[in-house]
């Protein structure tokens, strides 16, 4: 089981040296990036967090990765050494979510998701994230998810709040009345 308080303590640290806000959301977007494509890649993974390679092996593996997915910020590069000289790899998902965490909370941004029947189109999305902003007098990132059983309308979760407009929803408050009735 990974430490999160090891996984916290670095993606604080990263976030410090990163400082300013827009230079936060290119870090995190590298590092996001680069824990995903090694999640993505068991073989990789393998050499990353094997101790019998050696450290050099692993950092030019690391530098290549990097350089491929254009994860090059200088502050992410130093990171990501210091990571592999202390065998610490393995915590990087766990940075990336932390780092995204602490990242958002600094700017005050706040995650959410959407779902819909049907995939929503670009404005779609910026009209119901901008309604959400006015909502929780933040500004709302939203993940658009599609799934069919909802039938029509929207659900959408920010933070602990959902907003259900769903179709399927009103059609169960519906029958519940008609059932009391």
């Amino acid at each position: 089981m990974v430490n999160v308080s090891v996984a916290r303590r670095y993606a604080r640290a990263l976030l410090e040296v990163a400082g300013e806000s827009s230079r936060l959301d290119a870090v995190g977007e590298q590092l996001t990036t680069l824990a995903r494509v090694i999640a993505e890649s068991p073989e990789l993974a393998a050499v990353l967090h094997d101790p019998s390679y050696s450290r050099d092996q692993r950092r030019a593996v690391t530098l290549q990765v990097m350089d491929s997915v254009q994860a090059n910020d200088p502050v992410l590069v130093n990171v990501i050494q210091l990571l592999i000289e202390r065998n610490r790899m393995a915590y990087l998902p766990d940075i990336a979510r932390a780092y995204r965490t602490l990242a958002d909370a600094r700017v005050g941004r706040v995650r959410g998701s959407v779902v819909s029947a049907m995939a929503l189109d670009a404005e779609s999305l910026r009209r119901l994230e901008q309604a959400l902003e006015q909502l929780t007098q933040r500004n709302v990132v939203l993940e658009s998810l599609v799934d069919p059983s909802v039938l029509g309308g929207v659900s959408a979760q920010v933070g602990s709040v959902v907003y259900d407009g769903t179709l399927r929803t009103q059609l169960e408050l519906i029958r519940r009345n008609l059932a009391q009735g």
